[in-house]
C-alpha cells in the first residue's frame, strides 16, 4: 500500500469497537458529569476517616470514583490515538486529562489523613476485618510515610499534575502529529512517505541503499527539532526530580521504583549482567557482519534480513491463526478467550493518517482490553500482535479474579506476560520450520529480539541512569550531551565489528519511553523472566502451566517481586538475566552451525 488510508477508510473489521466502553458520545458525557459529583461529593469525608466502617467507605467511593475516571481517560486516549490530528478528539482527550488531575485533587486529602492517625490506630486498621479488602493499600500506606507530606502539600502536588503532563504531551504532539518525514525512494525506485509505521519497514530491505537513506532522512528530520527535544526531555527530567525531592526521595530512580518495592539493586544488577555478556552481542554483531558480505556493518543494517532470498509475508488473518495455535501449551481456557480478543472488537489493526505509532494494550476494569497496532504483513507484526494480546489476556484474567484494586498489576509485572507469547511463538515457529533458511530466518529474528528487547533496552535504562544522575548533580543538559553520551553507549554496546554511524546520536530524541521514567528497563527484565517461563512451561507442563497462569490472576494483590518469586521466577537476583543470555548464546551457537562452510 503506498498510501497511508485516512481513518474513514479503515474496514469496520480492523477498527476496534470504543462503543463498548461508550455507546455513544452522549454515554461519554453523562459520565463525566457523574465523576464531576463525585469528585465533590468524596470531600465530606474529610475530617471524617478516624474508624474503620467511614475509612471503608471513603475507600469504595475512591475505588468508584478512579475506575470511572479510567474509563472516561481510556475511551478520549483511544479515540485521539485514532488520528491525532483530528480536533475533536484532540479536545476530549485534554478535557479528560485535566479532570483526571481535578480527581487526584479532590482525593489527595485521604492518604495523609489515614497517617495522621497514631501509629497504635494504623496497626490496629491493618489488622480489622472491616477493611480485610484494602489491608494492602494500609500497608502500602505505613511503608510509604515517610513521603507522604502534609493535606495541604499533597493537595498543592495534586494541583501541579496538569503542568507535569507537559513534556510527554509536547514531545506526543511533535512526534505523532506535527513531524514530517521526507519521501523516499523504495527498491523499485518508487518514491514513498517515510511514517513511524514504515520506517523499520524500510530498515528491513534487501536495498542496502534504501536502509540508509531511510536511517538518514529519520535522524535528519530529528536533528531538525534537537534543541526544542532536548528541551523538552530536560522538562521531564526537572519534573520528576522534583517530585522526587518533594516526597524526600534520595533519587528519581528511587521514586520511580518504590511503588513497586523494587529494590535498587534490580534495575544496578540488569546493567552489571548485560555489561557482562556485551562479548554475546559483539559475538552476534560479528555473525551479522559476515552474514551481510559487508566489509562495515553500520547501524542501518541491523534490521537487514541475513537469509538470501527468504521472507516470511504473513497476512494478518493468517496471522492470528498462528498466534492462536502457538499458546496451545497454555490451554484451552487460555486460547478461548484470546480467540474471543482477536475475533471481538478488541484491536485497531492497521495504520491510517496521524494515528499513534507503535502499538500498546490499554483498557479499563469491567471491560475487554483495546490493542492498537500499526499492523504490516511480516513477522514482525505477527509478534507484534502476540506480544499485546499477552497484556490484553493479562488484563482480562487479573480483572476477572481480582477486585479493582488488587486487579491493576505494576509495569514490571506487564513485559512478563506480554514476552512469555512471544517466546511461545517463536518455539512453535521452530518446530514446524523444515527448511534450514527458514530455520536461521527465525533464529536471526529470535536473536535480534534479545538484541532489541534486552540489550537496546538496557542500554536505554542506562542512559537515563546517566542523564538523571547528571542532572541531580545539578549538570544543564543539552541536546550535544544527549547525544554524547547516547552515541558513545552505541560504541560501548555494539563492539568493534560495528561502525556506529554519526546519526545514531539522535535517537534519544525519537523514543517516547524516556517520558515515562525509568520504565524501558522493564522490558529487559520482563524478557528474561518470560524467557525463564517459557522454559519452565515447555520443560514441565501443567505445573508450570498452572503457576504461570496464577500469576497472571494475581493481578497486583501483592508486590511484583513477591508474585514473580511464587510462580517461580527470582528477579532480585541476576540469575533469570543469565538464563536468558544462555538462551542468546545457544541461538548464536545455532546460526553459526548452520551458517559454516
Amino acid at each position: 500500500m503506498k498510501t497511508v488510508w485516512k481513518r474513514t477508510e479503515v474496514p469496520a473489521e480492523h477498527r476496534w469497537r470504543l462503543e463498548d466502553l461508550f455507546a455513544d458520545r452522549q454515554a461519554w458525557d453523562d459520565e463525566y458529569e457523574a465523576v464531576q459529583k463525585l469528585a465533590g461529593d468524596i470531600g465530606n469525608f474529610e475530617g471524617k476517616l478516624n474508624d474503620a466502617d467511614t475509612i471503608r467507605q471513603c475507600f469504595e467511593l475512591e475505588d468508584k470514583l478512579s475506575l470511572l475516571t479510567e474509563r472516561l481517560y481510556s475511551y478520549a486516549s483511544n479515540r485521539h490515538h485514532e488520528d491525532m490530528a483530528e480536533p475533536v478528539h484532540q479536545a476530549l482527550s485534554d478535557k479528560v486529562k485535566k479532570l483526571a488531575v481535578r480527581v487526584n485533587e479532590a482525593m489527595s486529602f485521604i492518604t495523609p489523613e489515614i497517617l495522621d492517625l497514631p501509629d497504635e490506630k494504623l496497626q490496629s486498621l491493618v489488622a480489622d476485618p472491616a477493611l480485610a479488602k484494602y489491608k494492602k493499600t494500609l500497608e502500602d500506606m505505613l511503608r510509604q510515610k515517610p513521603h507522604i507530606l502534609s493535606k495541604a502539600e499533597e493537595a498543592l502536588l495534586a494541583q501541579v499534575g496538569n503542568v507535569s503532563q507537559a513534556p510527554g504531551t509536547i514531545f506526543g504532539m511533535l512526534n505523532n502529529a506535527d513531524m514530517k518525514f521526507p519521501k523516499i525512494r523504495d527498491e523499485n525506485g518508487e518514491e514513498i512517505e517515510l511514517t513511524h509505521g514504515r520506517y523499520i519497514q524500510f530498515l528491513e530491505s534487501r536495498d542496502r541503499e534504501v536502509r540508509k537513506n531511510a536511517f538518514e532522512a529519520m535522524y535528519g528530520t530529528y536533528g531538525k527539532l534537537r534543541n526544542t527535544l532536548a528541551a523538552t526531555l530536560s522538562a521531564n527530567l526537572t519534573k520528576n526530580q522534583f517530585y522526587a525531592k518533594a516526597r524526600k526521595y534520595p533519587s528519581a530512580l528511587e521514586a520511580s521504583l518504590y511503588g513497586d518495592k523494587i529494590p535498587v539493586d534490580v534495575y544496578d544488577n540488569l546493567i552489571s549482567a548485560i555489561h557482562e555478556s556485551l562479548p554475546l552481542l559483539h559475538r552476534y554483531m560479528e555473525l551479522r557482519k559476515k552474514l551481510l558480505k559487508v566489509d562495515e556493518l553500520h547501524m542501518y543494517d541491523l534490521f537487514a534480513p541475513l537469509v538470501d532470498e527468504y521472507k516470511m509475508d504473513i497476512a494478518y488473518e493468517e496471522a492470528k491463526k498462528i498466534v492462536l495455535e502457538s499458546v496451545r501449551p497454555l490451554g484451552d481456557n487460555y486460547g478461548t478467550i484470546l480467540e474471543e480478543g482477536l475475533n471481538g472488537g478488541w484491536i485497531d489493526v492497521y495504520e491510517n493518517e496521524g494515528k499513534r505509532s507503535g502499538a500498546y494494550c490499554s483498557g479499563a476494569y469491567g471491560t475487554h482490553p483495546f490493542v492498537l497496532l500499526n499492523h504490516k504483513d511480516n513477522l514482525s507484526s505477527m509478534f507484534t500482535l502476540t506480544h499485546e494480546m499477552g497484556h490484553a489476556l493479562h488484563s482480562y484474567l487479573s480483572d476477572s479474579h481480582q477486585d479493582y484494586r488488587d486487579a491493576q498489576y505494576t509495569i514490571f509485572l506487564a513485559e512478563v506476560a506480554s514476552t512469555l507469547n512471544e517466546a511461545l511463538l517463536m518455539d512453535h515457529l521452530l518446530n514446524h520450520a523444515s527448511d534450514p533458511k527458514q530455520k536461521l530466518y527465525l533464529l536471526c529474528h529470535y536473536a535480534d529480539k534479545f538484541r532489541t528487547t534486552v540489550f537496546r533496552q538496557t542500554m536505554f535504562a542506562e542512559f537515563e541512569k546517566i542523564i538523571y544522575t547528571k542532572a541531580e548533580q545539578g549538570e544543564s543538559l543539552t541536546h550535544q550531551d544527549f547525544s554524547g553520551i547516547y552515541y558513545d553507549l552505541n560504541v560501548r554496546y555494539h563492539g568493534d565489528s560495528m561502525t556506529v554511524d554519526k546519526d545514531i546520536e539522535m535517537e534519544w530524541a525519537r523514543i517516547p519511553h524516556f517520558y515515562r521514567s525509568f520504565y524501558v528497563f522493564k522490558y529487559a527484565t520482563g524478557f528474561s523472566a518470560a524467557t525463564s517461563f517459557a522454559k519452565q512451561i515447555l520443560d514441565e507442563g501443567e505445573p508450570a502451566v498452572e503457576r504461570y497462569l496464577g500469576f497472571l490472576k494475581s493481578g497486583g494483590s501483592d508486590y511484583s517481586i513477591e508474585i514473580l518469586k511464587r510462580a517461580g521466577v527470582d528477579m532480585s537476583s541476576p540469575e533469570p538475566i543469565r538464563q536468558a543470555m544462555s538462551v542468546f548464546e545457544q541461538l548464536i551457537g545455532q546460526m553459526e552451525e548452520l551458517t559454516r562452510g
